[in-house]
């Protein structure tokens, strides 16, 4: 394979140094992570089937480790990431970190969500062609640590979701920065009722690139391995040429985004939930009473700290986006402003009661300083999350389906070539 001049001429020294002050526990699990060599491309293949490849320390060390040694090898051209077994990621194994949490090793959880958060930003800067191949379950940081590849590659069997503010968390891992750049206010929708989206939907919305059906994923992987080059432009060809056209249910979220954007484009989440009791009659009935029981099953903190944080990311870098989530991430954990991420986990994954006691109750009882507590770092000691520069330009996913349903304020958006969906 020849290696494009664009990924061989990157700084080595550069690639090798900035991400030098990050702590990497030891750690000899490299089972949770497969790699598979073809020729000049690598597969990484996250092997932890038992949990459905839940992220852990176990993935994201091996990961990041892999990824830094990647993009500085000649020998590299093209990277592929992948699940083993019926998942490609069922999301951040919380129920372990809840555990760690509960023992007192709270470092040990800002460390797994510091090098986790790292692994994000280096894949969304990574200077190779990354390809992500999300098949089955990708959920929550499953498909933060590949939401940012190059290419993103759905299936007849994906179901992706961001269902974090039920277990009293918010959307993280790169999640506010690449959400609110979806069309119209989709991005607030999946973010506040962690709604599913299939492999049509996530290429329709510009989630995913390419919508090829599962049995064909071995052909394309082999094909892949027989390209000449790692240009950009080849690889595209070649997914192009393999894709299956996406068709949406007669009862697709995407075939509803007049209602979603009049309602989830509100300032608040009060105001979301009058738009949706307002617009639950007639036709519609059905579907508000659905969407309202879901956010009214949520952490009613968690619902505000999401919006809030959604509405930040619009105009922020990956990099803030990031920076930003590792201190709301680590309040969480922390336990002061409030427990609601050790009751939804113990509610919902842990003892399985599905009623959750969140703190507050209810929407009316967050004050805006509450909220405002959440972004905040736990002391002026505590250290930030740090990351280099990513020296990319900022990008938005934009999908010609669904382009009419931007609003003004969306639309003066700038395109991102890295994330755009196909047109």
């Amino acid at each position: 394979m020849k290696i494009s001049s664009s990924s061989s001429s990157y700084s080595t020294a550069f690639a090798l140094n900035r991400y030098s002050n990050l702590s990497l526990d030891h750690d000899d699990s490299e089972s949770s992570v497969l790699v598979k060599t073809i020729g000049k491309y690598k597969v990484a293949i996250l092997n932890r089937p038992q949990a459905l490849n839940a992220i852990d320390n176990t993935v994201v060390v091996p990961l990041f480790r892999l990824y830094r040694s990647w993009e500085t090898d000649p020998n590299v051209g093209i990277v592929i990431i992948k699940g083993n077994n019926q998942a490609f990621s069922a999301g951040g194994d919380v129920v372990k970190i809840y555990h760690k949490l509960i023992a007192g090793k709270l470092d040990e959880c800002k460390n797994i969500f510091r090098v986790t958060y790292t692994l994000i930003h280096l894949t969304s800067c990574f200077c190779k062609p990354n390809v992500a191949i999300w098949n089955g379950l990708t959920v929550g940081s499953g498909s933060g640590i590949s939401a940012l590849s190059k290419f993103r590659v759905a299936t007849d069997k994906t179901i992706f979701s961001l269902p974090e503010t039920q277990i009293g968390l918010h959307p993280d891992s790169g999640a506010s920065y690449y959400l609110p750049r979806l069309p119209g206010f989709l991005g607030e929708y999946l973010a506040l009722t962690g709604d599913r989206l299939n492999g049509s939907e996530l290429v329709v919305c510009g989630l995913a690139t390419h919508y090829i059906h599962a049995k064909k994923i071995p052909l394309i992987e082999e094909k892949l391995a027989q390209l000449e080059s790692n240009d950009l432009s080849a690889i595209r060809r070649l997914l192009d040429n393999y894709s299956d056209a996406t068709q949406l249910h007669t009862k697709s979220i995407l075939n509803r985004m007049a209602m979603i954007n009049e309602c989830f484009g509100c300032d608040s989440v009060e105001g979301i939930i009058a738009a949706l009791e307002k617009k639950g009659s007639g036709v519609d009935e059905a579907w508000c009473n659905s969407v309202l029981k879901k956010l009214k099953t949520a952490s009613p903190l968690c619902l505000k700290v999401a919006l809030k944080s959604i509405r930040l990311g619009r105009s922020q870098t990956i990099e803030q986006c990031l920076v930003r989530e590792y201190w709301m991430t680590v309040q969480a954990f922390h336990g002061v402003v409030s427990r609601d991420f050790y009751e939804g986990v113990r509610s919902r994954l842990v003892d399985k009661t599905f009623a959750p006691k969140w703190d507050p109750p209810s929407l009316n009882q967050v004050s805006e300083e509450r909220v405002n507590q959440y972004f905040a770092p736990l002391s002026p000691t505590e250290p930030p999350l740090q990351l280099p520069s990513s020296h990319r330009l900022e990008n938005i996913i934009v999908s010609k389906n669904l382009t009419k349903s931007l609003s003004a304020k969306r639309t003066s958006l700038k395109p991102y070539n890295h994330l755009q969906a196909r047109l």
